[in-house]
């Protein structure tokens, strides 16, 4: 049975960041965006990261950290509609492990547990900080298929988790990089990618 695959959503503007955020360096060097895909890649053997049909640069630089790169030409929709491109571009995955490409500082063993819930029959899996806040990434098996590729807008599949809650399972986790997205530069005030990468 072919193993889940990693879905990077990486098509987003960012037009609250001021410039290219998936580009922009963290205190490391590393591309916000290719430190994201990074961890993805460390835990799921493929990779497939979603970007528009106008950002060369960034679907380069995922490449060369190991992904397969998928243009949505959808993305002005919204992250829901960047979403179903990717699972759409995948249809013999077992499941997928859905990151978000401005969350840098999650650990790849965040991911690899997602992935691992998917493996053990999990329906949909999430990690949750401290017994309270769901995090990211969220893993779907393969019987989401047709739902996920149905879906569209910015609220990407929080809707299915939201009529579906007792087929998610919750992994607890110390990874504070699970709930921290970067919306503006000061998220990143302080900040350092994991040493892990």
């Amino acid at each position: 049975m072919n193993a889940p695959v990693g879905i990077l959503l990486a098509a987003g503007r960012g037009t609250r960041f001021g410039n290219h955020k998936l580009l922009h360096p963290l205190p490391d060097g590393t591309p916000l965006g290719v430190a994201s895909a990074r961890a993805l890649r460390a835990a799921l053997d493929r990779v497939v990261a979603v970007v528009r049909a106008d950002d060369a640069e960034l679907a380069a630089a995922l490449r060369a950290a190991g992904c397969e790169t998928v243009v949505c030409a959808r993305a002005e929709e919204g992250m829901g509609a960047s979403l179903a491109c990717g699972v759409d571009a995948t249809p013999d995955a077992a499941g997928w492990v859905i990151a978000l490409a401005d969350m840098p500082f999650i650990e790849p063993a965040t991911m690899v547990a997602v992935a691992a819930a998917l493996a053990q029959g999990a329906s949909i899996a999430a990690p949750v900080l401290d017994g309270g806040r769901r995090g990211h990434p969220v893993g779907f098996a393969a019987s989401w298929g047709e739902a996920l590729r149905a879906l569209s807008g910015d609220r990407g599949a929080r809707e299915l988790l939201q009529r579906h809650p007792n087929e998610l399972s919750l992994i607890p986790s110390a990874d504070p990089g699970c709930v921290a997205d970067v919306d503006s530069p000061g998220d990143l005030a302080g900040s350092r990618a994991p040493s892990s990468r």
